[in-house]
């Protein structure tokens, strides 16, 4: 049976929205929330980019029965790891046991701003590994003094722990063997079931495969691919690119010649929800778990709460 969930899109809406939104998508019937965490928005046009943090314990207290998570927190630059084990325990508390933590090794887009540049993938890699080492030990609620290459704790504690599920963000075989012994769960950006059944071989299966999905659903067509292409063609150039951009002009300068109809190929737009759920089957032909769709912008977020979501919900699971 997969989970299906709702993101909550840090960069395109602001802290007071997403709390209603995530209230909203509890009470239409999703599984699972799932938060961004952005220092920046992808493009100007999307205008937001509050603390995920914030935002979670806020929504932490304003929900009682859906997961929650990151997809994905970055432990490595702007936060260090003695941190997010903290914030992470914090929210595990304040869910009353419902939250994931899941990690990535970030984007220059997020990372550059603590001005300490943006390392290669291979150290971006080995810094992932030692930061979840760290948080690891840190939610035991030990005293832990603790030194690796790029990360030291001295004497810390975290006093309120809680145990927190990992969730770790892999997209090939190297990311497979760096971090399956490490991680609870897998989190990926395209439905390769290579991919998922690699990581079931080398994890020994348990885990739980996390994917999303964006989807643009609007009463017209015509205007939810024009409000797609507004919002999200910074998607086209893949992760490759995505993950060293460093801001949203980047970005603007880089999808400057993607066209609506190039976005309405990757993402399914309009009221047709049958068309919208078609487009989750790849991910669960592909072996996913757990499946969160991203509604593309803000302008029709309370529409789509209101009036789509449940629907659609129920065709997914019919799938």
């Amino acid at each position: 049976m997969t989970n299906f969930g709702y993101t909550l899109m840090t960069e395109q809406s602001g802290p007071a929205a997403l709390v209603r939104y995530a209230v909203a998508a509890e009470e239409a019937g999703f599984d699972f929330e799932v938060s961004s965490d952005h220092f920046s928005p992808w493009l100007v046009e999307q205008g937001h980019a509050p603390n995920a943090w914030a935002l979670l314990g806020a929504v932490a207290h304003a929900t009682s029965r859906v997961e929650l998570a990151t997809y994905v927190t970055c432990p490595t630059m702007r936060y260090h790891p003695a941190v997010v084990a903290q914030q992470a325990a914090t929210v595990q508390l304040l869910s009353e046991g419902r939250f994931i933590l899941g990690l990535g090794s970030g984007e220059n887009l997020n990372e550059h701003v603590v001005g300490e540049g943006w390392p290669s993938v291979e150290v971006r890699q080995t810094m992932l590994e030692e930061a979840i080492t760290v948080i690891r030990e840190l939610h035991t609620g030990d005293l832990v003094t603790w030194e690796g290459e790029y990360f030291r704790v001295d004497s810390a504690r975290i006093w309120d722990a809680a145990p927190v599920p990992i969730g770790v963000a892999v997209s090939g075989d190297d990311g497979i063997a760096r971090f399956a012994p490490l991680a609870d769960h897998l989190i990926a950006v395209s439905p390769e079931k290579e991919l998922i059944d690699g990581w079931d071989s080398a994890h020994g299966g348990g885990s739980r495969k996390i994917g999303q999905v964006p989807i643009s659903w609007g009463p017209d067509k015509d205007a939810a691919i024009a409000y797609a292409h507004e919002q999200f063609r910074w998607s086209a150039g893949g992760w490759g690119v995505n993950a060293d951009l460093p801001t949203p002009a980047g970005f603007e300068a880089a999808s400057r010649y993607v066209r609506p109809e190039d976005v309405a190929d990757m993402i399914a737009c309009g009221p047709d929800l049958d068309e919208l759920a078609e487009s989750v089957r790849p991910y669960l032909d592909a072996g996913f778990t757990d499946v969160a769709l991203v509604q593309v912008g803000d302008k029709h977020q309370d529409e789509f709460l209101a009036q789509a979501a449940q629907p659609l919900l129920e065709k997914l699971r019919a799938l």
